[in-house]
């Protein structure tokens, strides 16, 4: 017997007990009917109950045999039978595809995954590999582990993701990318490879190293360096050039880098080794006779236009102008000279203050003790709006130059994604050789990042590598026994749709 609602023509629901004999059915009893919903709750209840009666027997069981049994099977589980199987699955399978499954050592792959997934201090990775990977291993396993790392994995790393990538770019990689970011340390005391100097991370009290990355087109790893914190930022990009070209046998590419790295004598240096250069120029700091030239031929550009000046050392100045970038550098200004309006009628400022840092610049003295806006100063600045200089060497069409120049975006973004995705800082470490191990495993894990962007494009699934990591912590696995033939197997419980294409993703070769 069972309970059955059925509609009445009224619009009410009937509430009946029905019983099945001989293939048919029949109506045992209507225990009432109605069309409030709380009221139908209460006849089915009451249907139930009455059911023992009609059919003579004691109170059901809703429960099965079959359901007891599958009940009791479960019992049987515990937390150790479930595990995350997601990131092993997909990151891993990247990981092994680039080329990295060649060493020995599965704490490697581990440290790379971790660093992907549950980015932290080591002490926390330990503690994501016992919880989800069910691998025990001691502070003192890992560490010993890292003080090896460097000196037997790196050059290898190095080798295999630059082979990744000129499988991905090509045989002949003819630009490349060179920026320098730092890295803080949570101690006070200087050593002689942490040191206290200009800090990208606005930490200029604590020590820190420099990191020296250098990417192909899209952002793809070719190779880094690290260097002492208090090196000067552009006596690094010859270094780091040299040493990765020479070693993978790169023929000279062209070197695309920010205006930070230009000085006359990287430029003397670049040209004299026969490597063709694209650097972000800062043309305010010019001679007074280039930069003459410089605003008498912007009045005859417009938007999306430049020009060529010569320079010495067999180089140019290449000026472009941009009616957005104008607009950009209006709206800068004014917004910076609203907060020096609002500081001088507050008394803030005063004649030390008079400097050329930001927007301080368009200060100047009335008499002896008041500070007011220079206007000239700012005529004079909105003559440059717009204006955006580089230096080169190479004869390349100055929209080549500007669109070259303007990729110049994925190496930070490389290391934006080093910073906040794998959370490369701040590092704990004290040992060099560990502080390298570190950044070692770090480059490792944006080469997988990188190949996980790349395939989620390929096979057009619309989301990030960042969320795709997010989904890859909730695919999980659950291992059982068979009952009668005590054979132990696995299954990858259900997966929602994003995970399902992760899934599929990593099959296709």
């Amino acid at each position: 017997m069972f309970v059955r609602q059925k509609k009445n023509k009224s619009g009410k629901i009937s509430v009946q007990i029905i019983a099945k004999s001989h293939g048919e059915y029949r109506v045992m009893k209507t225990v009432g009917c109605s069309s409030d919903t709380d009221e139908i709750h209460k006849l089915v209840a009451k249907a139930k109950q009455l059911i023992p009666d009609l059919s003579g027997q004691l109170p059901l069981d809703w429960e099965t045999e079959r359901d007891k049994s599958i009940d009791e099977y479960f019992d049987t589980f515990d937390n150790t039978r479930i595990n995350v199987v997601g990131p092993e699955l997909i990151l891993g399978t990247l990981f092994d595809r680039i080329g990295f499954n060649i060493f020995p050592n599965d704490l490697f792959r581990h440290l790379v995954i971790a660093r992907l997934v549950y980015p932290g201090s080591k002490l926390k990775t330990i503690d994501y590999l016992q919880r989800y990977k069910n691998i025990v291993i001691s502070p003192s396993g890992i560490y010993r582990f890292l003080d090896e790392l460097q000196s037997t994995y790196k050059d290898k790393v190095e080798t295999i993701s630059f082979a990744h990538t000129q499988k991905i770019l090509g045989e002949d990689i003819t630009v490349v990318f060179y920026d320098m970011t730092t890295l803080y340390f949570e101690i006070e005391d200087e050593d002689d490879l942490r040191k206290i100097g200009f800090s990208k991370d606005g930490k200029f009290q604590q020590p820190q190293i420099m990191i020296g990355l250098l990417v192909g087109e899209n952002g793809y790893p070719i190779g880094y360096d690290i260097f002492k914190g208090n090196t000067c930022e552009s006596h690094t990009l010859l270094s780091v050039l040299q040493t990765i070209c020479e070693k993978h046998g790169v023929p000279k590419p062209i070197v695309v880098a920010d205006a930070g790295l230009l000085s006359k004598d990287n430029v003397t240096k670049l040209t004299d080794r026969s490597y063709s250069f694209i650097i972000g120029a800062r043309i305010k700091n010019e001679s007074t006779d280039i930069k003459k030239k410089i605003l008498q031929k912007a009045k005859h550009i417009f938007d999306g236009g430049g020009f060529k000046l010569k320079k010495p050392n067999d180089s140019f100045l290449v000026i472009t102008y941009s009616d957005k970038r104008a607009r950009k550098d209006k709206y800068n200004r004014e917004k910076g000279l609203k907060k020096l309006v609002v500081q001088i009628k507050t008394g803030k400022l005063s004649k030390q203050h008079i400097n050329n840092r930001g927007y301080n610049k368009f200060l100047k003295m009335n008499g002896q003790i008041e500070v007011v806006i220079d206007e000239e100063k700012i005529v004079t600045d909105t003559e440059w709006d717009g204006l955006k200089g580089y230096i080169t060497n190479s004869n390349l069409p100055i929209k080549t130059i500007v669109e070259k120049y303007t990729q110049l975006w994925q190496v930070e973004k490389a290391f934006r994604i080093s910073k906040t995705d794998l959370r490369i800082r701040p590092i704990f470490h004290q040992l060099e050789k560990r502080i390298e191990a570190h950044i070692c495993i770090a480059f490792t894990a944006y080469t997988v990042f990188k190949e996980l962007e790349r395939q989620l494009e390929i096979h057009k699934i619309g989301i990030s590598a960042s969320r795709a990591i997010d989904l890859l912590q909730n695919m999980y696995q659950i291992r059982y026994t068979l009952p009668d033939s005590r054979k132990q197997k696995t299954k990858l419980l259900k997966m929602d749709k994003n995970q399902e294409e992760l899934y599929k993703m990593v099959l296709k070769k």
